[in-house]
Formats: C-alpha cells, sequence, structure tokens
C-alpha cells in the first residue's frame, strides 16, 4: 500500500511518515503542492493524503488537478481548515474524506483502514528484500525459503528495520518504536539484539544484508 503525503509542516509530515510506515504503508512525502503533483503524476499510490495550506498550488487545487487524472484514488484531507464551509469547499473538490487538526493518530488509521475498504485493496501483508521475506499476517521470517526462528524481540525489531529497509534507523528510534522507552546511552541491549538478528539472517550467505553504519545507526539493503 503506497501513500502520498502532501503536507509543508516538517515536524508532522515526519511524525505522520513514521507513524503509518510502522503499521506497514509505504509513505512519500512532498512539501509543497507542485511537488505534490509532480509526483502524483509519475508514481502510482493507492491513497493521498493532503493538507490545505500548501505552497504553489493549496490542497483544494490540488484534489481538483488530481480529480481531473484520476477520478477513484482515494483522497483524505488533513487540515487545520474545520468549519462546515471548509469541510464542504474539500469534498467539491474531490475528497472522500476529511480530517481536521489536531487529530488523534490512531483516529488517522482508522480512516486510512475505511479508506483501504472502500477501494478494494488491503496492504501489502509481505515485505520482501533481495532473498528475505517477512510475513506480516503469520509473524514469520524467512530467507532463501529457508525459516528463520525469532523471538518476539526479535521479530519486533526485524520487522521495523524491514519496514524502513533502504533507510539508517538510529538506535533513538529503534528504544522508542520497539522497546517503548526513552533511549538510555548506558545499554548496549540494542547492539545485542542486532548482533542475534546479523547471525539469525546473514550468516551463511555471500550477501550481507543488516549493516552498521558507525555514528548513525542500521539499516537493512543489499550490499
Amino acid at each position: 500500500m503506497k501513500i502520498l503525503l502532501v503536507e509543508d509542516e516538517d515536524r508532522l509530515a515526519s511524525f505522520i511518515r513514521k507513524g503509518i510506515s510502522a503499521e506497514g504503508y509505504e509513505v512519500e512525502v512532498a512539501y509543497d503542492g507542485r511537488m505534490g503533483l509532480s509526483l502524483f503524476r509519475k508514481n502510482s499510490y493507492d491513497i493521498i493524503l493532503l493538507d490545505v495550506n500548501l505552497p504553489h498550488i493549496n490542497g483544494f487545487e490540488l484534489c481538483q488537478l488530481i480529480r481531473a487524472d484520476n477520478e477513484t484514488v482515494p483522497v483524505l484531507m488533513l487540515t487545520a481548515l474545520d468549519s462546515l464551509a471548509d469541510k464542504a469547499d474539500g469534498f467539491n473538490a474531490g475528497a472522500d474524506d476529511y480530517l481536521a487538526k489536531p487529530f488523534e493518530f490512531q483516529e488517522l488509521l482508522l480512516r486510512l483502514r475505511a479508506l483501504t475498504r472502500r477501494n478494494g485493496t488491503k496492504p501489502k501483508q509481505v515485505l520482501q528484500l533481495a532473498d528475505l521475506e517477512l510475513n506480516l499476517d503469520h509473524k514469520t521470517v524467512t530467507r532463501a525459503g529457508q525459516r528463520i526462528d525469532l523471538t518476539t524481540r526479535e521479530y519486533s525489531l526485524m520487522e521495523y528495520l524491514m519496514l524502513n529497509k533502504g533507510k539508517i534507523i538510529s538506535r533513538v528510534d529503534i528504544s522508542e518504536r520497539v522497546w517503548s522507552l526513552d533511549f538510555d546511552s548506558s545499554t548496549n541491549v540494542i547492539d545485542v539484539y542486532i548482533s542475534y538478528l546479523r547471525k539469525k539472517i546473514d550468516k551463511g550467505f555471500s550477501t550481507k544484508l543488516l549493516h552498521t553504519i558507525v555514528g548513525m545507526g542500521y539499516v537493512l539493503r543489499e550490499g
């Protein structure tokens, strides 16, 4: 499931991207309306999340342009403009749903799932990198067809890395997303679990997938 998020507030865009990426969605971010339109016309997306107050092209105008090209892709407006007139403008522009800021993140997820069902699609349940596969439904991991047995914590770490494959993930991010606690610089527990995972998914394979980026964190990628 690929989502285009068009949001000009960096912190909010980062928060939304991280949150919905952790739920199994692939997210691409545009920081203004012109960039959003360009990405939309170059790529295929399952859902569009639009802010309204955007530079260059506002959300209402962008929604109309999207609708001119594609009548079916679900569009969810995310905006601080919450009057009835604003909502009417959004729906008249072609939006399928409208969520006013500030909002509870859980509500955003519920609305995304509703739009997914309405569009007759569902999030991809198998994540893959080279010959490594993680099944989100069955909570299983295989490499080259061979099952890899993981503990609950190892699986949670593996899932987070797979959801963010190709991206450098810091120890702070892992601490917050996998352990759900504030980062403690005095503990090496993350390094220990990374070592466990590396032995299980890379040992015996010529192509190593789990890499340490000194001073920055870890990344799951080919080469």
